[in-house]
């Protein structure tokens, strides 16, 4: 009686933890997951360009070689000095713009009801109806890109940032006025040391926004860069060459993305850097 009483304790308290001890270990290695994740989806790809789905999707072999050589012959490189330059722009000034402005309305009741109702229609706009609209004023050069990533781009960090301010933990605040500090002395040493983390999340989030504004900047205003490698290769029938250039764009969001994310955790988020 007691072994069978042993043997169902065991069958019912180890099984289960042994169990749950083979999902730790594979939770330890996560690059290892996502490697596997990786080749499962380029394996599909290959299988269903060979069967194939259609005659417009090239196996996973053949866009890898046509990335290869879009690399060889320059015209991938040069396509990226173009799309990186309203990109980058358009990045860099929503930043600045997008944190100030965020930081003014989480600060000041009157910039939140003046400023923040129109981030949120921006927000939820679709994007591409404005863009014909920004060609009609500013034409089709730089500026006009840059207008497009800042579209997109801007309202994210704008929300992030306000969110942010607006929900510090108020014990801090109370502690700050306790021991006398100066309104400066709050924003400056409670508000925005408590609400970075938040923000540079809305920063991450405006880049990847902003990568979705350059590429529709690319082929709706004037095809350049990117976009002008895409057309390009679509008029021609080389469907190859125009899945290895998308293909770049998202693994180069995806890296700087998963760069971001890094940073984020070692600097702002340490209490994560186990998981």
């Amino acid at each position: 009686m007691a072994s069978s009483i042993r043997t169902e304790s065991e069958a019912v308290g180890f099984a289960p933890l042994s169990g749950r001890g083979e999902a730790a270990g594979w939770q330890d290695h996560p690059i290892l997951l996502r490697l596997i994740s990786i080749a499962l989806f380029a394996g599909i790809w290959e299988i269903a360009g060979r069967i194939p789905v259609s005659f417009a999707f090239p196996t996973f072999s053949d866009t890898i070689i046509a990335f290869f050589g879009l690399m060889a012959d320059g015209s991938l490189p040069s396509a990226y000095l173009s799309t990186l330059q309203p990109l980058l722009l358009g990045v860099v000034l929503s930043a600045f713009i997008g944190v100030g402005l965020g930081t003014l309305c989480g600060l000041w009741r009157t910039g939140e009801w003046l400023a923040i109702p129109i981030f949120i229609v921006l927000q939820a706009a679709p994007v591409a109806a404005f863009i014909p609209m920004v060609t009609f004023v500013y034409g089709i050069g730089l500026t006009a890109k840059t207008l497009a990533v800042m579209i997109l781009a801007l309202p994210v960090i704008v929300l992030n940032t306000y969110k942010a301010v607006r929900n510090v933990n108020e014990s801090l605040l109370v502690m700050c006025r306790s021991f006398l500090g100066t309104r400066w002395q709050s924003v400056t040493k409670i508000i925005l040391p408590d609400a970075s983390p938040v923000i540079f999340a809305g920063l991450r989030l405006g880049v990847a926004a902003g990568f979705v504004g350059v590429v529709l900047a690319e082929l709706l205003i004037t095809p350049t860069g990117i976009g002008d490698l895409i057309t390009f290769h679509r008029s021609r029938a080389d469907y190859a060459e125009m899945y290895a250039t998308i293909g770049s764009i998202i693994a180069l969001s995806t890296l700087t993305l998963v760069f971001l994310q890094w940073v984020e955790v070692r600097i702002f988020r340490p209490e994560k850097r186990g998981a």
